[in-house]
């Protein structure tokens, strides 16, 4: 039985709260800075015996916790990986690992100089729709992939734009926050990492919106959820402070010679994520994400686009992701017991930031090119030999 704790149980905190396989793990602490969420646990826990704390450390210094989620902010996630690796922790880390390349390499370093067992929580791996995509790319259906097209319409854009993540100082950009996720599956997907890219973006939008909160006003974060968030220009409640940006564009160069582009845009009226992927035999091309059931239509014969020579229809559960949270929970806790390797690798998580950081320099210096810098060949040995203790 292997006994957990979870540093920020607020949001996708309640993730592992909800979906840990009680058969073989036992919830022991958890650790939360706010009252009211705190409040709340104790109210639906009344009569378990749970460590609670409002203070990590206290967390990481109780010698039964084996492993840890690690559910908060993204500034957070350096400082507290680091602290729960060195403790003793295996983690489980929210994604994005960090927010700058040093970040990432210094929790890397950490777990591998320790020994300890790290896991990133790029839920999207999970996710039926890119399962399938990959068992069909891997199937060689639509020959060697050559170019890869991502688009991200985000219709609930705004809600970024009110709090932290609106500046650059607590997450770096929209590109490493959000699309870490789309620039994993790319990756996930053409087996290769992202080698050079060249990016461009501006913050066009929110910025002329008026209205905004006053310094230390709480947002209203659901509203960006809501049908009446519409149009972008007419939004209140954003942030008095904003630098990032609401619409990002990068290209990728693979080291497997795949060329990828991907875009990003936080004021579109619809949402969901459209990746394609071009092969040497054909074409495959999801239509919808999130909202189940999604299609998958694949094209191996010259012919319209209105007319695929396949459409597979990929159902998934009702929980949340299409029950990708769930499969994710689960799979940290396999990889804790040996049962099958961390998916995606730490190395796999470094370089999807790794491809955002860079991106966000690029475009920020006039469009110049960046090339992702690599990784110490003892910290590639002990990753890519799976974690061993």
């Amino acid at each position: 039985m292997i006994q957990f704790g979870v540093i920020g149980i607020g949001r996708r905190g309640v993730i592992p709260l909800m979906y840990y396989p009680k058969d073989r793990a036992k919830l022991v602490a958890v650790a939360e800075i706010n009252p009211a969420t705190t409040e709340n646990f104790r109210k639906e826990h009344p009569n378990e015996d749970i460590f609670i704390t409002d203070d990590y450390r206290k967390l990481l210094a109780r010698p039964e916790v084996q492993a840890v989620f690690i559910m908060v902010r993204d500034p957070l996630h350096e400082e507290i990986a680091v602290a729960a690796l060195e403790a003793g922790k295996d983690v489980f880390l929210e994604k994005p690992m960090a927010i700058t390349l040093e970040g990432c390499d210094r929790i890397l370093e950490t777990a591998c100089r320790k020994r300890r067992r790290l896991f990133l929580g790029h839920n999207m791996r999970y996710m039926p729709f890119v399962m399938k995509m990959k068992e069909i790319i891997d199937s060689g259906v639509i020959g060697e992939i050559q170019s890869v097209w991502v688009r991200h319409f985000i219709n609930y854009g705004s809600c970024y734009f009110r709090h932290w993540c609106a500046e650059r100082r607590n997450c770096t950009g929209l590109l490493l926050q959000k699309g870490a996720h789309d620039i994993d599956v790319i990756h996930y997907l053409t087996g290769s990492f992202t080698q050079r890219v060249t990016a461009m973006g501006r913050l066009s939008v929110y910025n002329r919106t008026t209205g905004r909160l006053a310094p230390g006003e709480a947002p209203d974060r659901e509203i960006s959820f809501k049908q009446e968030c519409w149009p972008p220009l007419e939004l209140k409640g954003l942030s008095p402070k904003m630098d990032v940006e609401d619409h990002n564009m990068i290209l990728m160069q693979l080291e497997n010679g795949v060329q990828a582009s991907y875009t990003q845009c936080m004021y579109a009226p619809d949402a969901e994520r459209n990746y394609t992927f071009i092969g040497t035999h054909g074409r495959i091309e999801n239509i919808g994400d999130i909202d189940y059931p999604v299609e998958l239509h694949v094209w191996t014969n010259r012919g319209r686009r209105r007319e695929p020579d396949i459409v597979y229809r990929i159902n998934g559960s009702e929980d949340a992701h299409g029950g990708a949270d769930i499969r994710i929970v689960e799979a940290f806790f396999d990889f804790l017991e040996g049962k099958r390797p961390a998916n995606p690798s730490p190395i796999a998580a470094r370089n999807a930031v790794a491809v955002g950081i860079m991106g966000h320099q690029s475009m920020r210096d006039n469009s110049t090119p960046r090339d992702i810098p690599g990784l110490p060949e003892h910290i590639k040995a002990y990753f890519d030999a799976g974690q061993p203790r």
